[in-house]
């Protein structure tokens, strides 16, 4: 029988959201009904809100969550009802090319329930990212749940879903950080700080943080990095490379998802360095490099999506990390908030106030 419980719902471009009543139906086949624990306030529900993403209102927010399953369709082997899990927005096929040839971290063909989730008049939710978790209860495909270890606080947890995940895997995964690299880390945000601690985690000996505010500089000292920039005093590219012995850093990390910081971390690698790119640009951003500097400069330049993670391989060992006191995700958890305090926490987040808001159920 289906279920009904509160959610925030986004009805329209810009508006402010609302906390409502909406209807989660069993699950189906592959399905599983999740009872949320926590979800972090990330800047990709804002972009929903803000109709950045797409034009599919209403929206249910939420997608970076921790929770224990309730029930499951049939055909579901994965978890079971009682198993605690991190919601993942890469439920990976197993089929389509890159998973065969061995590449499910980019899978092309991942999904989500096939069920939708409903306001009471029966008008249909769009889910953010296939999840929906500012909810009490969300509907997911069985293969968004990531089961981990129990002993794990949910509003830290959760964080591994998106943001934390993102910026983390950015520096470890797409970057290949290795023992002894340098880093830069331009933007540091909550996922431009999952990157410095990333780097820090894969071993980095110099890892150098860029912000425009110290309070971000600060905390990304506490998180591992060695040296900061505050590129509003200072240019960041000088910098990085007196701080790099005039060569550049082997990594440089963009976090913020603009032009003019790309650019910034193109010419402060090192030659044969890479770039990555983790930072979300608009659509009508557009990209002007010298080609010859493309070429003459060698190495790589990479985008990193969703920390090119692969959550049934990345979740648990990141988890059981955590649990050990070797990686503090406890410090990206700013405050915790109640469901309805989702509309004030978009704000503290675009005021740079916070590193994650956590509604906590």
């Amino acid at each position: 029988m289906s279920q009904q419980v509160k959610g925030v719902i986004a009805r329209g471009k810009g508006e402010p959201v609302q906390v409502e009543t909406i209807v989660v139906p069993d699950p189906g086949p592959g399905e599983a009904v999740v009872k949320v624990q926590a979800c972090g306030v990330c800047h990709t529900d804002l972009h929903y809100r803000e109709g950045g993403i797409n034009d599919d209102f209403p929206f249910l927010l939420g997608h970076e969550a921790a929770g224990v399953v309730e029930s499951v369709g049939d055909g579901v082997t994965e978890v079971a009802p009682g198993d605690f899990v991190i919601l993942n927005w890469r439920a990976v096929c197993g089929q389509c090319r890159s998973c065969r040839r061995g590449r499910p971290q980019y899978c092309f063909a991942t999904h989500n329930a096939k069920q939708p989730m409903t306001l009471l008049d029966g008008t249909p939710l769009s889910p953010a990212l296939g999840i929906g978790a500012f909810a009490e209860k969300t509907l997911v495909a069985a293969g968004q749940c990531t089961k981990v270890d129990p002993a794990a606080s949910p509003a830290a947890a959760g964080l591994l879903g998106c943001g934390v995940m993102a910026g983390l895997g950015a520096a470890v995964n797409t970057g290949n950080v290795g023992r002894g690299d340098s880093v830069a880390v331009i933007g540091c945000g909550g996922v431009g700080n999952a990157a410095v601690m990333g780097a820090r985690l894969a071993g980095a000996a110099k890892i150098i943080a860029v912000d425009i505010d110290d309070r971000k500089l600060a905390t990304a000292l506490r998180l591992g990095a060695t040296h900061t920039v505050n590129s509003k005093a200072e240019d960041a590219v000088e910098a990085i490379r007196a701080l790099t012995g005039g060569n550049g850093a082997d990594v440089v990390i963009e976090a913020v998802g603009r032009p003019e910081t790309y650019q910034q971390a193109f010419y402060a690698r090192d030659l044969a360095g890479t770039v990555v790119l983790v930072g979300v640009p608009t659509p009508e951003m557009k990209l002007e490099l010298p080609l010859l500097d493309v070429f003459g400069r060698g190495g790589a330049l990479k985008s990193s999506w969703y920390g090119d993670c692969l959550p049934s391989r990345d979740f648990p060992m990141l988890i059981d990390l955590y649990l050990q006191d070797r990686l503090d995700l406890d410090a990206f958890v700013s405050e915790t908030i109640a469901l309805d305090q989702v509309e004030e926490a978009f704000a503290r987040m675009h005021g740079g106030d916070v590193l994650r808001s956590v509604v906590v159920f």
